[in-house]
């Protein structure tokens, strides 16, 4: 079960670590030409900011207090932190209609949700 919390986390954290980025480090304006991205229309560039923090940070969380030992803790508060950013990534994309990003927001959700209960079971 530890290996496949640690499968599960790496890969949230790699994705959440790179849509981070990319909300954190390109303008409003780049992301804007993403026809999947049609979203941020609604967000101002500091929200973007904003949200790519969060992502970042909960990446980061998902890996490195389980890694190093120090406040394990934060492992599964973070994998629940980021469960709760698809489920707000998840009501903005049904409130504008973009039904067929709801199957990702939702696994992405379970797998989260899969890594906080396991890291808090022990």
């Amino acid at each position: 079960m530890n290996l496949t919390l640690w499968i599960v986390a790496g890969l949230l954290a790699a994705l959440y670590l790179a849509a981070g980025l990319t909300k954190a480090g390109q303008s409003r304006a780049k992301l804007l030409e993403n026809p999947r991205m049609g979203w941020v229309a609604d967000h101002s560039e500091r929200s973007l900011r904003l949200i790519g923090l969060v992502e970042i940070l909960g990446a980061l969380g998902l890996v490195l207090p389980q890694a190093t030992g120090i406040a394990p803790v934060l492992t599964p508060i973070a994998a629940a932190g980021l469960a709760v950013v698809q489920l707000v990534a998840a009501r903005i994309h049904q409130r504008r209609g973009e039904y067929a990003s709801l199957p990702v927001n939702a696994v992405l959700l379970l797998l989260a949700a899969f890594v906080a209960l396991g890291r808090f079971a022990g």
